[in-house]
């Protein structure tokens, strides 16, 4: 079977499922209208009827079809659109080790996880559900939240896709640090059970009240005993965080001075200005940019914008999977010379696209920030989407950073990556709610440890195809079929 018609039999038996979802979801009208279940008994036998096609355990299996596509060439296809001088950088951060090819291959999974169990009741889904896209970050209102902080891969899906690759990444994490398969497949299935128990907690509350939930950094700390060693070196990182604006860190390191102009500095190969940064044009399209991104932006955060000057763009390159992908940061400066960088990232199609069916949102840069937003209990002022002029290629625009925490995975022993690992469910759990039918999934999943074995089975068997395609990545560069530095 072709990769193009395998792609066809996915959607098509996603969208099966999907309607035979509705169907039980129906109140059994006969006029053409379509009435969902209300009540939360009922929604949940709907998702316990599900079991009977699906027994919870069949989510444990994970067995390479013959027909599988090569990992390798669907690498190579998520390449088209990238900056070819990048594609080396990405390579060689993807080959680190099994967790860094994992981070890069959403597109891999994406394609294998189209072929396995699914309930078909959707979500909005992250995508690209990995340990290291949760992370801390500051609210408008200067709080410190915990929450996924990457949604490039953002689209409606089944819920279990996501639940899939979070555990696994947390199998290859624990493998990664040196631990045992039993302490890994341990932490995955913490982290599956905090997901289930958290959404069990959520059908029953009040859909504003889930609107509204976030993880605090009050609510972490809670997590940790008073005498565990990592609690004070976490509550520092939360405190220093607190206490500084992302732009205000940044911009010591980002920029100098040269002939009395400030300006982005070039840190060649990962920060650099391109030849169309010395253009004469440059500077209209850095201005049409932004006249299309304030147009995404509600009127209130106009009028904010509008108190900053552009004084320089350059390209960053960013993360392992988006390495190639353009990625401008825009160095701003108010009246009084205070700094903001803000980061034009480009937005291309979804790697669930193929197997859940195409975004609602024609601009895909729309279609992350959207999908941030409904995700997310609180998400950056400066969110935002433009088409440049010249390329009509799509970019979502958010703040540089803003006060985020990237977790410390390389850094965790056993206790903390468990820990870590019930947050990550806790914040899922959250966003599948808020987004999802959570008393429908909570109903399939139901309250005994069937389904968190059945993911921790998965975790492990997943870990290691990700582990035999990273070594096939490696032999494909030793080769020369693939450039690396």
């Amino acid at each position: 079977m072709s990769v193009r018609s395998g792609e066809a039999v996915s959607v098509q038996r996603l969208r099966r499922q999907q309607q035979i979802h509705d169907q039980a979801n129906s109140n059994g009208a006969t006029d053409g209208s379509h009435t969902r279940v209300s009540s939360l008994d009922e929604r949940k036998q709907v998702g316990r009827a599900l079991r009977s096609g699906i027994p919870r355990a069949e989510h444990g299996k994970w067995t390479k079809k013959s027909t599988r596509p090569d990992p390798i060439d669907l690498l190579r296809t998520a390449d088209a659109g990238r900056i070819p001088e990048l594609l080396p950088i990405r390579y060689e951060r993807m080959l680190q080790s099994p967790l860094s090819f994992y981070r890069g291959a959403a597109a891999v999974m994406a394609a294998d996880l189209a072929g396995t169990p699914a309930t078909g009741i959707r979500v909005q889904a992250c995508g690209d559900c990995h340990l290291m896209n949760f992370g801390g970050f500051a609210t408008p209102e200067r709080n410190i939240v915990f929450d996924i902080n990457d949604f490039d891969e953002t689209l409606p899906a089944p819920w279990e896709w996501d639940v899939k690759r979070l555990a696994t990444s947390f199998v290859l994490a624990a493998r990664s640090n040196g631990m045992s398969d039993s302490t890994a497949r341990e932490a995955a299935v913490a982290c599956t059970r905090s997901y289930r128990k958290r959404l069990a907690q959520f059908s029953k509350t009040n859909p504003i009240d889930v609107w509204y939930a976030r993880i605090t950094a009050d609510d972490i700390m809670d997590m940790w005993p008073a005498r565990d060693r990592d609690r004070d070196r976490v509550q520092k990182r939360i405190d220093k965080a607190a206490r500084q604006l992302g732009s205000e860190v940044d911009f010591p390191k980002l920029t100098h001075v040269v002939g009395g102009r400030l300006g982005i500095h070039d840190a060649l190969p990962l920060i650099y200005h391109p030849d169309v940064a010395r253009a004469p044009e440059f500077e209209h399209l850095v201005d049409q940019a932004l006249m299309s991104y304030r147009k995404s932006l509600a009127d209130d955060r106009r009028v904010l914008l509008d108190r900053y000057r552009v004084v320089d763009a350059a390209i960053k390159v960013v993360g392992v999977g988006s390495v190639g992908r353009r990625c401008w940061i825009a160095l701003m400066m108010s009246a009084s010379n205070e700094p903001l960088f803000l980061q034009f990232k480009e937005a291309v199609a979804s790697v669930l696209e193929p197997y859940a069916g195409r975004s609602a949102y024609p601009h895909h840069g729309q279609r992350i920030v959207m999908g941030q937003r409904l995700m997310q209990p609180a998400s950056d002022i400066f969110l935002g989407w433009e088409t440049a002029e010249a390329s009509h290629a799509q970019f979502y625009v958010r703040h540089l950073r803003d006060a985020k925490i990237k977790p410390l995975v390389e850094a965790m022993d056993q206790e903390l990556l468990l820990n870590y690992g019930k947050v990550c469910g806790w914040v899922l759990a959250r966003a599948h709610a808020k987004t999802g039918d959570a008393a429908a999934i909570g109903g399939y999943i139901g309250s005994s440890d069937v389904f968190d074995e059945a993911i921790g089975d998965f975790s492990l068997a997943y870990a290691d195809q990700a582990e035999r395609d990273h070594a096939a990545l490696g032999a494909a560069v030793r080769k020369g079929k693939i450039a690396a530095h």
